[in-house]
């Protein structure tokens, strides 16, 4: 199965524990992190966070034991670490940064990002697209723009190199959200360098229509 087609399944459903033991000859007990509207799977060894959201009028109270058959699989996050080097050493260590960092690279490439068939410009217009993108770790941001044209929403990539957020860039009607790392993602110029920044982060979720 692919990423796309976990979405919806329950947290103890066989198809995903077959798909996480192929992740790893060794699947990680995952930590699980309890809110009020969702409840978060994270795989740090395999750089995987699995959110789910409540149904049915399930209300998550912290504390009490998680009923799995009211909870469905809401979003996927997919994450691409960088290796250390000495510009990361210096920069200040942000909590969200740190949290980051505590996840390993996903360990299954090509990750296939299957892309819907009808897609249009911002002119209501058909393009033409590739039926998927196979996203490798060095997948940079002008490989995304390539397949999937361009995005529907992005963000980031403002004020001071220290410290910003990095650029990202959303396809609602794919379901894909795709944040950058990198001195290229970030500061005044970060959409001029930005094609050649590498993901760190990909979220998949049910598309828009």
């Amino acid at each position: 199965m692919t990423a796309r087609e976990l979405l919806g399944l329950r947290p103890l459903s066989p198809e995903l524990a077959q798909h996480i033991a192929l992740l790893s000859t060794q699947p990680p007990t995952p930590q699980i992190k309890s809110y009020p509207d969702a409840v978060y799977f994270n795989y740090f060894s395999l750089g995987l966070s699995l959110m789910f959201s409540p149904e049915k009028g399930y209300k998550l109270t912290t504390g009490h034991e998680l009923d799995n058959d009211k909870l469905v699989l809401e979003s996927i996050y997919i994450y691409n670490v960088p290796p250390k080097n000495a510009s990361h050493s210096r920069s200040k260590d942000t909590s969200s940064h740190a949290a980051e960092m505590a996840y390993s690279t996903y360990p299954d490439f090509p990750l296939a990002l299957v892309l819907r068939e009808d897609a249009r410009d911002k002119d209501g217009k058909p393009i033409t697209r590739p039926p998927k993108l196979d996203v490798l770790a060095d997948t940079s941001g002008k490989d995304f723009v390539h397949a999937l044209g361009e995005p529907d929403r992005k963000g980031g990539g403002a004020g001071p190199s220290s410290g910003s957020i990095g650029i990202w860039c959303e396809w609602s009607r794919d379901g894909i959200m795709v944040e950058f790392g990198g001195d290229e993602a970030k500061g005044p110029q970060a959409w001029e360098r930005g094609k050649d920044a590498v993901w760190k982060i990909i979220t998949i979720f049910s598309p828009t229509i």
